[in-house]
């Protein structure tokens, strides 16, 4: 039984939202360099205040990275987050700030500034998104949205999700989080996937190039929809590279209840009968 979801009234009135984007690699970096345009999208739109924009990463940035990311040689050395802020500050005459941090589970305490409405995660390995689910799952928590957004070689997925905290009551309607709906992205204890090369070349075999900047423009149209029209009738999608597909992931809570469900089926352990 597919649904509309409809944001929250008070989330765009009376002041910018605050959006924080955890990890600056392939993915992340696609999505920094999208938000300008969101952000001034909705101010033609009528919120005034546009969004608010940190960004977080502990990493510097290597000289594979510039085969892949937009990062250049005389960046390598220099914290990921830092560079992407400073550029994106420098053109479009923002304020926006970077934090040259690992996440963990109470990144989001204390300082209002790193509390944030939407989160965007862009990491690459499953305790990372165990982490981001923590935080955001505390009832002390007030994040509206958790936006995951990840991939392999060929292929990837962007989910957005309402987290069970503080802001987000336990209805029938709110969006399921990726850790909801496929637990396994944050089973650390199945071990992790294998980490980029230090070779240019590996690299590239191991992941095609394009794929973040799909993933990020497709997360972002949703965003965009979502901000403009106050309703979705997806929140999130799959993406192939080797057959060009995309298909949606509806708001649709009969779907999240069987996705569920295969998803805890297949981290079952097998049992046999009793001879």
């Amino acid at each position: 039984m597919q649904i509309t979801h409809t944001i929250s009234p008070d989330l765009l009135s009376r002041r910018a939202l605050k959006v924080l984007v955890v990890g600056c690699g392939g993915t992340g970096s696609a999505i920094a360099m999208g938000l300008p345009y969101l952000d001034q999208a909705m101010r033609v739109w009528g919120h005034t205040h546009g969004l608010d924009v940190t960004m977080m990463d502990a990493d510097v940035v290597s000289e594979t990275n510039c085969i892949r990311q937009p990062f250049s040689a005389s960046d390598i050395g220099l914290n990921k987050a830092t560079v992407l802020i400073n550029r994106l500050n420098l053109f479009w005459g923002t304020a926006w700030s970077a934090i040259p941090n690992h996440f963990h589970t109470r990144s989001l305490d204390g300082n209002f500034e790193q509390r944030a409405d939407l989160l965007i995660g862009c990491v690459d390995t499953r305790a990372a998104r165990k982490a981001i689910a923590a935080a955001l799952e505390r009832s002390s928590n007030s994040a509206t949205y958790w936006l995951d957004i990840g991939n392999n070689a060929a292929s990837g997925q962007f989910v957005l999700g309402q987290p069970l905290n503080g802001r987000n009551r336990r209805k029938a309607e709110r969006l399921r989080t990726v850790s909801e709906l496929y637990p396994e992205i944050v089973d650390a204890k199945s071990g992790e996937d294998t980490l980029p090369s230090c070779s240019a070349i590996e690299a590239l075999d191991r992941q095609e190039p394009f794929i973040n900047q799909v993933l990020a423009t497709s997360a972002l149209a949703m965003l965009a929809r979502l901000f403009r029209h106050g309703t979705l009738a997806h929140h999130g999608g799959f993406y192939n590279a080797t057959t060009g597909r995309m298909s949606a992931l509806a708001v649709d809570p009969l779907l999240w209840k069987r996705t569920r469900r295969r998803s805890r089926n297949a981290s079952s352990p097998v049992r046999t009968k009793k001879v």
